[in-house]
């Protein structure tokens, strides 16, 4: 749409202007950016009615999507009105301008990326029908995926149904080459545009579906956000960016199955989706089933909702809302789920560690609570326990010294005046923010976790005060203490053996 030189030399204007979220956040004020977020742009509109400086003029082009004097744009964008309509991101009607496509900025990685997309449907409830090949800028979604992506350093990374390209963006900054792909071409020229003015090297874009585009190739890491929704075959033209072209959840499940065979070993799938409840068959049991031989997994549902709830979401987004055909599209929808015998769908996320282990440990669970963002970094720590309690034998736990992680605290609850508490809960103050139960003994143990005595001394001394053979006690403690390890409270001590006794036979 624009050569390179040009989007050099839009980024090269923007960032003079100082056009980045914290100025825009300055110029409109938090209660009209937070209505922006809500699609409403009264109150920014509002805010700009004084101002005819540059910056006010690309707010009311791109996030506001009101048409500007030439003028006013020739002085915010000088030498660019042409080539930027001939790309046809401006159109020009008698003497004003207004957008065809998005450019706006967006905060992440502790710096302003300039992000390439459609414009934001559904402005101050404009009610209007989705181009069916309309790509979204950052969303909901999409920066949900990149908290959950890990960001260690890797080789080679897949992003699979790039979209504006914004997770090409955020893998740019870890992985040294890039392979973003999209069964939409309006999505790879848009993305084009996006890691132009970025300036952001190392990415090969490529059309096509699901793996085809990278048949031979595998990566280290792959994220994605495909199109998960579920939406009815007969519920009009498919839209690119959220439905694909398979039964239910088939897509979702297609590239749980399939991906591992594009990971290296040692690497990760990351995938944000959503999943069908029918009736009959255990949900964990049935995506547990999705998982790969040799993998580890961890399913997340952040969210269920039930078919009415999940239809309305949807048909809104499509901006099918008070149109003539609405009821009709509800009621096929219904029809679809209830001839798939949809009860629920979950709504979260799917991490695949291609492991090659005999013994892998897929962990499935609803977890609606808080956590803290970006949870990667507190994924991967678990991955970490995972993958070492299950090296250690019950000689080498007991063996290491441990210590319990920065973040955990000590929750008591009981009755007021009560001598003793009636339950002890060790909580996590990042991360998934989970709490552990802990009785006299186990509490007792971790709380000598310090690092300095193997893990056998502290449970045989601490059966000792209890008066308790060491043996049960042992029997007892070491599957919890594993669970403790798994998800991150104790981690093993700097001084500890940790690598040498799993070397160890047996």
């Amino acid at each position: 749409m624009l050569s390179p030189d040009q989007c050099r030399l839009l980024a090269e204007r923007l960032r003079d202007l100082d056009y980045t979220v914290d100025a825009v956040l300055r110029v409109i004020g938090e209660s009209a950016h937070r209505a922006l977020g809500r699609n409403q742009t009264t109150p920014a509109t509002r805010a700009l009615l004084d101002r005819t400086d540059p910056l006010s003029s690309l707010i009311r082009l791109w996030l506001l999507q009101q048409p500007v004097p030439v003028d006013a744009l020739d002085d915010a964008l000088p030498e660019l009105r042409l080539p930027l309509v001939r790309a046809g991101i401006f159109a020009v009607e008698h003497d004003r301008v207004r957008a065809l496509v998005d450019v706006r900025p967006h905060a992440a990685d502790d710096r302003t990326y300039y992000i390439c997309a459609d414009l934001t449907p559904g402005l101050d409830g404009l009610v209007a029908p989705t181009r069916p090949d309309l790509v979204l800028g950052v969303s909901a979604a999409s920066t949900s995926l990149a908290q959950l992506t890990p960001r260690s350093q890797v080789t080679s990374a897949m992003d699979l149904g790039t979209g504006c390209g914004v997770q090409s963006l955020h893998l740019a900054q870890h992985a040294h080459r890039i392979v973003a792909t999209d069964v939409n071409p309006r999505a790879l020229e848009l993305a084009e545009v996006t890691l132009l003015l970025n300036g952001t090297e190392g990415v090969e874009l490529r059309q096509g579906d699901l793996f085809a585009p990278v048949a031979e190739d595998a990566f280290d890491l792959i994220t994605t956000n495909p199109p998960y929704v579920m939406s009815p075959p007969s519920s009009g033209p498919r839209l690119t960016y959220r439905e694909g072209n398979l039964t239910g959840d088939g897509l979702v499940e297609r590239i749980v199955r399939r991906g591992p065979g594009r990971l290296r070993s040692g690497g990760t799938l990351s995938v944000l989706g959503n999943w069908a409840h029918p009736s009959g068959p255990d949900w964990q049991e049935r995506l547990a089933g999705w998982i790969p031989p040799g993998c580890d997994a961890h399913v997340v549902q952040r969210e269920l909702l039930d078919p009415c709830e999940y239809a309305e979401i949807w048909l809104a987004d499509a901006g099918l809302v008070g149109t003539p055909g609405y009821r009709r599209r509800y009621a096929e929808w219904m029809d679809y789920f209830q001839a798939l015998q949809i009860e629920a769908v979950g709504l979260g996320w799917i991490l695949v560690h291609r492991s090659e282990t005999l013994d892998p440990s897929i962990r499935i669970e609803h977890w609606p609570y808080a956590i803290e963002q970006p949870i990667a970094p507190a994924l991967v720590v678990e991955q970490a326990g995972m993958s070492l309690s299950r090296q250690l034998s019950d000689e080498a736990l007991l063996a290491a010294r441990w210590k319990v992680s920065g973040d955990v605290v000590v929750e008591t609850v009981g009755q007021p005046g009560a001598a003793d508490p009636e339950h002890v809960v060790l909580r996590q103050q990042r991360g998934m923010r989970r709490g552990a139960s802990v009785d006299t003994a186990l509490g007792g143990v971790v709380g000598a976790c310090d690092g300095d005595l193997p893990l056998g001394v502290l449970i045989d001394s601490v059966a000792g005060l209890l008066d308790v053979e060491s043996v049960a006690l042992r029997t007892d403690l070491i599957p919890r203490i594993r669970r403790l390890v798994l998800e991150g409270f104790l981690r093993a001590s700097d001084e500890a053996p940790v690598e040498r006794l799993v070397a160890q036979p047996g």
